[in-house]
Order: C-alpha cells, then sequence, then structure tokens
C-alpha cells in the first residue's frame, strides 16, 4: 500500500501510452458508475484556495516570464496535481514547473482520511508554487459508489484484503479528470512510486475517462532518491518543509480502513507493534462485553444499525467508532503486487469488516445454492479487476450488473454479536428468505417427505456405482 503524496501503491502496468507533452485535452467522456441506492450522493466541492488568496482562476503570482518559457523536459500548459501537503507532493509542485514551465493546480479529495490531513493545505500549496487549491468532498460518492459495490459483490483481494487503498484511488483519479476539464489543464499529475499499484489505478483511470490527458509521474522521472534529497530540493527551491513528524510507516487512510507498510512490517516475520494501529484497540483490551448491532440491508448494501437510517458515509464512520472500540477488522497479509513483487501489509477495516460479515451472512438466506457458489467464484474476479485498477473496465462494469441482479432480494436484517476482536451473527431475518422451517424440521411434513431420499441416492450415485462395477469387473 505504499503511496507518496495523496496516495498511489506501487506498480506499473497500465495498457495504454502515457503522453508527456502534447495538445490541449478534448472534454471528458461521460462515465457513470452504477448506483447502488436510489438516489446518488456526488462529491460536493468544500473548498477552493487559491494561491493568491482572490477568486477562482486567479493566477499564481509567478512571473508571465516563468509560466510561458519551456521547461528543462518539455512543455505544459496547466498541471492538476494529486496533493497531499507532505514532503512529496509539495518538492513536486516546483519541479513541475521546472521541469514543463506549467501552472500547477493542486487537488486534494477528501475521502474520509480525517481533518488533520487537511488542515493548512491552503497555505502549504501557496507556499510551493501552486497557483490554485481544490478541494473535494468525495466521501459519499466514495461509499454510495464505490464501496458499496465491492461489498455487494463479495470482493476480496487474496482472501483477506478488502481493497480499501483500491477503492478510493478511481474516486480520486475520476475527480482529478473532471477537475483538469474543469480549469482547462491538458496534464495530470502524481506521486505515486514506480513500484506499486496506484500508480497503475490512476493512470488507466486517466486513460478510461481522457485519454488524451498527458500524465506526469516524478517518481519515475526525477533524481530524487529518497527524503533527504527531498529536502534539499525544496531548500534550494524556497519550498517550506512539512514540520510533521515523519511516520516510520507508510499508511493509507480513507473512510473504509488504514493501511501499514513498511519499517519493521517488511520483514513478514516480524509482529506489528501495538503502538503502530490508530482505528483499533488490541482485541485483548476491548470491553469486557459484548455489543450486540443490528444491520439493516436492502438489495445487498446496509442502510441502518439498530433501526437508524444514516447515509452512507455516516454509517461506515459509525461502524469505524463502534468496531474499533471492540478490535474488529485487523488484519496481517503477505499479497502480491501487479508488479510481480510480494509485499506485506497490516490493515485495519472495523466498519467495513462488520459491514461485510452482514451482507455474507444475509445471503445465506436469500441466495439459493447455485447463485451463492456462482457469485463467489466471480467475486474474485470482480476483486482482481478493482485491485488492477481497471474500474472502469466493462468487464468489472457487466460483473457489477449480475451483481446487481442476484442480490436484489439480498433485503432483511442481521444481528452480529461484537466481542474482542470477534464478529458473530446471532439473528437472521428477510422476507425473501428462501429457508423454509417447515422443510427443513426433521420432523415428516407434505412438501419433503424422507423415503423419497432412497431414488435421489441411487440416481445420484449412479456415477460412482457404475465406476466401481468397471473396477471390480462387474
Amino acid at each position: 500500500m505504499a503511496f507518496v503524496g495523496i496516495g498511489v501503491r506501487p506498480d506499473s502496468s497500465a495498457t495504454c501510452p502515457v503522453h508527456k507533452v502534447g495538445a490541449l485535452s478534448n472534454s471528458l467522456r461521460d462515465a457513470s458508475s452504477v448506483n447502488v441506492r436510489r438516489r446518488r450522493h456526488n462529491g460536493q466541492a468544500i473548498g477552493c484556495a487559491m494561491a493568491t488568496g482572490k477568486e477562482q482562476g486567479a493566477i499564481s503570482t509567478v512571473s508571465s516570464g516563468d509560466q510561458n518559457k519551456d521547461g528543462l523536459r518539455g512543455k505544459l500548459n496547466k498541471v492538476v496535481l494529486a496533493y497531499s501537503g507532505g514532503l512529496d507532493t509539495s518538492v513536486i509542485v516546483p519541479w513541475l514547473r521546472e521541469n514543463y514551465g506549467c501552472e500547477v493546480v493542486c487537488f486534494t479529495a477528501d475521502v474520509g482520511q480525517g481533518a488533520i490531513e487537511l488542515e493548512g493545505l491552503e497555505k502549504k500549496a501557496k507556499a510551493s508554487g501552486a497557483c490554485q487549491l481544490i478541494v473535494k468532498d468525495l466521501k459519499e460518492e466514495f461509499v454510495s459508489e464505490y464501496i458499496y459495490p465491492c461489498l455487494r459483490a463479495g470482493a476480496v483481494y487474496e482472501r483477506k484484503y478488502l481493497l480499501g487503498t483500491s477503492m478510493a484511488r478511481p474516486v480520486i483519479a475520476k475527480a482529478m479528470a473532471d477537475v483538469a476539464a474543469e480549469v482547462g489543464a491538458d496534464a495530470v499529475a502524481h506521486g505515486c512510486t514506480g513500484k506499486g499499484n496506484d500508480q497503475v489505478r490512476f493512470e488507466l483511470t486517466f486513460c478510461a475517462l481522457n485519454p488524451e490527458l498527458k500524465v506526469v509521474a516524478p517518481w519515475r522521472e526525477w533524481d530524487i532518491k529518497g527524503r533527504e534529497d527531498a529536502i534539499e530540493y525544496a531548500k534550494k527551491h524556497n519550498v517550506p518543509v512539512p514540520v510533521s513528524k515523519k511516520s516510520i510507516y507508510s499508511r493509507d487512510r480513507n473512510l473504509w480502513h488504514l493501511s501499514h507498510e513498511g519499517d519493521i512490517l517488511e520483514d513478514p516475520a516480524n509482529e506489528p507493534k501495538e503502538d503502530m494501529y490508530m482505528m483499533s484497540v488490541a482485541p485483548e483490551n476491548a470491553p469486557s462485553d459484548p455489543e450486540y448491532l443490528e444491520i439493516g440491508i436492502v438489495a445487498g448494501v446496509p442502510v441502518s444499525i439498530n433501526g437508524q437510517e444514516l447515509s452512507p458515509a455516516s454509517l461506515l464512520a459509525k461502524l469505524n467508532e463502534v468496531g474499533g472500540k471492540h478490535g474488529i477488522g485487523r488484519i496481517d497479509m503477505v499479497e502480491n503486487r501487479l508488479v510481480g513483487m510480494k509485499s506485506r501489509g497490516v490493515y485495519e477495516t472495523p466498519g467495513g469488516t462488520i459491514m461485510a460479515a452482514a451482507v455474507r451472512e444475509l445471503e445465506a438466506l436469500t441466495l439459493d445454492g447455485k447463485s451463492m457458489q456462482c457469485k463467489d467464484t466471480l467475486a474474485l474476479k470482480y476483486a482482481e479487476l478493482v485491485y488492477a485498477g481497471l474500474w472502469f473496465d466493462p468487464l468489472r462494469q457487466s460483473l457489477d450488473a449480475f451483481m446487481e441482479k442476484i442480490t436484489a432480494t439480498t433485503t432483511g436484517s442481521v444481528t452480529l454479536k461484537l466481542y474482542k476482536g470477534s464478529v458473530n451473527v446471532t439473528s437472521r431475518k428477510s422476507p425473501y428468505s428462501l429457508y423454509r422451517e417447515d422443510i427443513s424440521s426433521f420432523e415428516n411434513g407434505e412438501i419433503y417427505n424422507q423415503a423419497d431420499a432412497e431414488g435421489f441416492i441411487r440416481l445420484y450415485g449412479l456415477p460412482t456405482r457404475v465406476r466401481a462395477m468397471l473396477e471390480k469387473g462387474i
């Protein structure tokens, strides 16, 4: 999950060309995703801060001569940069101006990473030389149009990973492409390293939504090797170095999860230190009394907690709080990245773990055996596509249509017992339940006659009988 700036897990297998220089982009094609709720929650712009402190569209305070000249590597007019305000993205701003002679519009997506990470971004962007900062609140869109489809599909990558970073990248990249169209940018840039998955996820989204956008990936181009080089570059270009303490871990946080990589975790033999965790308490330190939650579900996605209906983002935030208190949702795994290497990550997904357990248990009532088996098989492919950055691929969208249809009757409620890191189901109810007590009972009934089983076994076991007869020469 390690990424730089607004976040990117390293990788490099994009299937479309990455343009360095060229003509201005055309307008975006519409690329709407399947909506899993009755109403759409669009990301709302919550802030647009100008480097000059004036109206939107204002030009940077750098001289027109600096704006118009070619850079060391070519010429771009305006670049939208995925921006976090950390050291790496702060350095990317002057690097883009120096190497491509362009204006830089910083873009930050609020996907639930927390208010601390959003503080002071206007000042940081202005000090780094950006002409504009745009912040968009994408939390509701993130949950309803990205998380919920994956949840409904039952998508889990390599048995454990609930795709927290994988789902966030396309919603951020789509918003970047939208912003590029709004401000007339001809290029986008990200702070992803060249060894992870996120570069693929960002760039395949750009390819799908606006293939004429140029993409700049500084970590694949520049000579900066690490933190000390970045600090030196920042000082040379009068960019204030962020004073926040450098974490020994590489983290990605959004409303769905928090990932940890690096430091002692790079050795799979090392147990994670307890002080690393931020969203959940240790299960042994969780409350001694269990807590019961009733999760209301409509068409395969949660809509309420204990009878209280909440928006998708609010519901997830509430479950994160409750689940974290009980030590729910910690996983430690070694996964296979797209570029072929293995990486070790530790994830905290308290609310997501509760949601996944509730939806899965309700499906046990509402899906027949063949449907459940087919759905589970396709869920593996769905997870693989999302992990690989193919959110806007026709195959994922087609699989999503299947998942929406197959879970149309997955409506009802599930009561879960949370206790010291465990999630156990205690009750399931659905008006579309395929479970019939009069059939399942051990008592004889009118619908199921136990004597009928004899003929069924003889026919069902016929291939076994024939094979045995052949082996014995009968």
